[in-house]
């Protein structure tokens, strides 16, 4: 493990953290039965029934997984 020879200040350590930024979730908007849907890309969808108990996950219009 790497192991520093001095001890750095904190404004230094300050500046360096303040560059860490976190990226804005992507939102993907789709129209579903006339309803503007925003959905995260690449994340397998809850497919549910009338009384809104989960059937199964979908991807791509394919069944991936049950629920």
């Amino acid at each position: 493990m790497a192991v520093p020879k001095r001890r750095l200040s904190r404004s230094r350590i300050h500046s360096r953290r303040s560059q860490w930024k976190a990226n804005p979730v992507a939102l993907v908007k789709t129209v579903e039965n006339g309803k503007v849907v925003y959905s995260l890309p690449h994340r397998a969808k809850e497919v549910v029934d009338s009384t809104g108990a989960v059937q199964f996950l979908e991807y791509k219009g394919r069944k991936v997984a049950d629920a």
